[in-house]
């Protein structure tokens, strides 16, 4: 058996283990972050003063706490930085754009919309 889900990578929780409660928060914290996704902006640099449930998405020849994430949805967590790689498919509300956009593997497409 795997220990994580095939399209999320959500840790399962297996029969041997201690502290099931961490595999648990564990998942149900990445599901916070990537599940009805909205990201604020696109930038190379974390901000100033990010808050808790912001999610970016990080820009190439990212800099400072995300240096080497380019390409990756950064979401504040418990005050530090977590990054998921999106998969094909997923969709997600950029906020500063105001436009809905898919993840085609490569790149972010922005889907028509109407007003």
């Amino acid at each position: 058996m795997t220990e994580q889900t095939n399209h999320l990578d959500l840790p399962f929780i297996l029969s041997s283990q201690a502290q099931k409660h961490i595999t648990h928060n564990e998942a149900l914290q990445k599901l916070d972050s990537i599940i009805h996704l909205a990201i604020l902006d696109t930038r190379s640099a974390p901000p100033a003063s990010p808050a808790n449930g912001d999610r970016y998405w990080v820009s190439s020849s990212a800099t400072g706490d995300w240096a080497g994430k380019s390409g990756a949805i950064a979401a504040r967590e418990d005050d530090a930085w977590a990054f998921y790689a999106p998969r094909p498919g997923w969709l997600a509300w950029f906020v500063d754009a105001a436009a809905l956009k898919v993840w085609s593997g490569g790149v972010w497409s922005t889907l028509a919309t109407t007003a």
